[in-house]
């Protein structure tokens, strides 16, 4: 396999996001990416450029930047991650209202500080998002470097809106040695937007964990649960009043909201005043193992979004043995394809209560018989499990690894490849 093969082999991980001790959420897909991916690789190191928001006057903000340069030294502190890896932050100290094509420069430029003016040692750099990860790290790498971008984020099409962040953009495809994205979505969209580069551009998914699914069965959908932020996107002011109706049918039902968000009070008040405050909690910023336990503990997933690149939380409450009723927003329709009803139930989404309570009066009718949460827990681990990730992308970062593979396969040797199963995890 390429992991046992590219042992000894360094690897550079760069991004705007990672889990920290105010926001544990933050990026917790890109330490699951490093979890899944470090093992077999040697030296593994993980620089998270985090954004600190400078508001001081114009004035002042080169001035706080000096001594922000003078401080770095002393505050770089290496810590153990994940996996045998090693986490390095670097702050990096921005102003309101930059585009995201002068983030990346800001990213790419105290990453450089932190470093002492020197190239990321690591032969291989595994960038996440494409300006302030993938920029960011074409910016710093070895000259020999190979630098694969994954492109996650669901707010791609205001970075291609700017002018200078789609020039950026193109740049960063150009110069990559291989760019992906997590799925087919992003794909079609950056290669609309950029046609000639679309070659470039090949799909592997999120991993996913799958090593803990509840001690018993869920044996009734009484206790549903939402994981996410709290913003118009996610559609949970919709699940709020489909959930108060199907209260006055089963006056059994809960429902904990779990996430932060600008919407927050405003749900609150809202359950307040349809009367259902009593049967809702609000758990506010969860931890990523602590939102695993809520998953362990609820009967069903309820995620009604406008628009999904991914839809982590679907894939992870299947893995944690719970159904979903989920809106086709994107990307669920192609996470959960061929496995839809056996999974839960999907929903079209509309702006309104209706296709909630419509999906929920479904799924509840034909469960647990019509589903097969066994089965959907297969073959999403096929799709998404840590290991047919992180062997793709071994594939891609140790190529030296693969010829060796198809060279024992040749030999009729126990290296050969298994495509079928790669192809699995990229199909989703």
């Amino acid at each position: 396999m390429a992991a046992d093969s590219s042992a000894g082999a360094g690897v550079a991980v760069v991004t705007p996001w990672y889990p920290n001790p105010l926001q544990e959420w933050a990026g917790s897909f890109v330490r699951s990416m490093v979890e899944a991916t470090a093992p077999g690789c040697g030296d593994v190191t993980v620089y998270h450029t985090e954004a600190w928001l400078m508001r001081q006057p114009a004035e002042e903000v080169e001035a706080a930047r000096e001594a922000h340069r003078r401080l770095l030294p002393v505050a770089l502190h290496p810590a153990p991650d994940v996996a045998g890896s090693r986490l390095v932050r670097v702050p990096v100290p921005t102003v309101p209202d930059y585009t995201f094509a002068e983030l990346a420069v800001q990213h790419a430029r105290w990453l450089r500080e932190a470093l002492g003016g020197e190239p990321i040692p690591a032969p291989v750099v595994h960038a996440h998002v494409g300006l302030r990860g993938g920029w960011t790290a074409l910016e710093n790498a070895r000259p020999d470097a190979r630098v694969f971008v994954t492109e996650h984020a669901s707010f791609l099409d205001k970075v291609l809106e700017q002018p200078d962040s789609r020039e950026m953009y193109e740049r960063v495809l150009e110069r990559c040695t291989g760019f992906l994205v997590v799925t087919d979505v992003l794909r079609d969209t950056l290669a609309e937007a950029f046609p000639a580069l679309a070659h470039k551009i090949e799909m592997i998914s999120n991993p996913i964990s799958f090593g803990e699914p509840r001690e018993r069965p869920v044996t009734e959908l009484r206790r549903w649960l939402y994981v996410g932020t709290l913003v118009e996107r996610k559609g949970v002011g919709w699940l709020l009043e489909a959930f108060a109706e199907c209260l006055a049918e089963d006056s059994g039902l809960t429902l904990t909201i779990a996430g932060p968000g600008v919407l927050a009070q405003q749900l609150k008040e809202r359950a307040a005043e349809l009367g259902v405050e009593g049967a809702v909690s609000f758990t506010g910023a969860v931890a990523p193992d602590e939102a695993a336990r809520l998953m362990r503990e609820h009967d069903l997933l309820v995620h009604p979004a406008r628009w999904e690149t991914f839809g982590v939380t679907i894939i992870e409450a299947v893995a944690a043995g719970l159904p979903v009723l989920v809106t086709r927003c994107g990307g669920p329709e192609r996470t959960l394809a061929g496995i839809e009803t056996a999974a839960g139930e999907m929903i079209d989404v509309e702006e309104n209560s209706g296709s909630i309570v419509a999906g929920y009066r479904r799924l509840r009718d034909r469960f647990p018989d019509g589903l097969d949460l066994a089965k959907a827990r297969e073959i999403l681990d096929g799709r998404f499990g840590y290991r047919t990730v992180a062997e793709a992308h071994h594939r891609h970062w140790f190529p030296e690894a693969r010829a060796d593979g198809a060279a024992a396969g040749a030999d009729g040797g126990p290296e050969a490849e298994n495509d079928g199963a790669a192809n699995g995890g990229e199909e989703a």
